[in-house]
């Protein structure tokens, strides 16, 4: 599997006051089994290009390539694009309809021709996937709590068996226990299944805990695309684009600075508690 955007951009509005350059002329090439994180201020460009990646927007200029071949090309299934590259946007709970949960998330396979014996085991294997209580598969979505009513929501788009899974701010709302479940339950479905993950989050710190490679966006385009340690090394870069890198990294910086031979790499609690420990022993 492979997703490329060849020079995409893309402009709101063209020809008229309101004319606004939400990407500019980029370019990048998503691969199997990656974890990606995507962040960037509000305005930068992130949400419409996680919309190009399945075929919801359409580039001004540029050519989107998934498995090697032009989504803008005649013949080419969209559908088939999506059920390739699922979306869970920002409070996902609120696409369920169905009176139980089962019946929810059977609809999106359901629309792929598949047998009903496919159906159900695509459903059970996705409820399997975001850890669902069992005693609530025949609930209605509505009585379930915040975080149950995401994970269902997730399911149904896992049950699709989308290749590359995007996640737009998948714990927005949620208190801190369900953010850290629905984060360790995306982080265990990725080391089970292998698909690529794309997550969308404003949270500097779960990026870094979670992710392999970061892509930061400015102004419609891309000015980093590294692992976490590469990109916040340019925490003062960050800082200028309205972002900041996680507080531990401040924290290592200010360490040094009052003269501990701390690594400047650090990004993570643990990696901090790791390291703080090394000098402690060390004196």
């Amino acid at each position: 599997m492979s997703l490329i955007l060849d020079k995409i951009s893309y402009v709101y509005s063209p020809g008229n006051a309101y004319e606004t350059v939400a990407l500019d002329n980029v370019s990048l090439k998503i691969e199997d089994n990656e974890f990606i994180g995507i962040i960037g201020h509000t305005g930068s460009g992130k949400s419409t290009l996680i919309q190009h990646m399945n075929g919801l927007l359409k580039p001004t200029s540029g050519t989107v390539y998934f498995n090697g071949k032009d989504t803008s090309e005649k013949g080419f299934s969209k559908a088939t694009l999506r059920s390739k590259v699922g979306m869970v946007f920002q409070y996902p709970e609120h696409q369920l309809f169905e009176a139980t949960v089962f019946e929810d998330i059977c609809f999106g396979p359901s629309n792929l021709g598949l047998t009903k014996e496919e159906v159900d085991d695509r459903v059970y294997e996705a409820l399997k996937l975001v850890d669902f209580p069992e005693d609530l598969i025949s609930a209605s979505p509505f009585d379930l709590s915040g975080g149950q009513k995401r994970r269902a929501a997730i399911a149904g788009v896992l049950a699709m068996k989308p290749e590359i899974l995007i996640l737009d701010e998948p714990t927005a709302g949620l208190d801190p226990k369900g953010r850290d479940d629905i984060l360790d339950m995306i982080y265990n479905m990725h080391s089970t299944t292998g698909n690529t993950v794309i997550l969308v989050s404003h949270s500097m710190e779960d990026i870094a805990r979670l992710v392999d490679r970061i892509l930061v966006m400015d102004e419609g385009k891309i000015a980093y695309d590294d692992t976490p340690k590469e990109v916040y090394r340019h925490y003062r870069e960050l800082e200028e684009m309205g972002l900041r890198a996680p507080e531990i990294t401040y924290l290592m910086h200010d360490m040094r600075r009052f003269g501990f031979d701390v690594s400047l790499d650090v990004t993570t609690v643990e990696e901090a508690k790791e390291e703080i420990l090394r000098i402690y022993n060390k004196v």
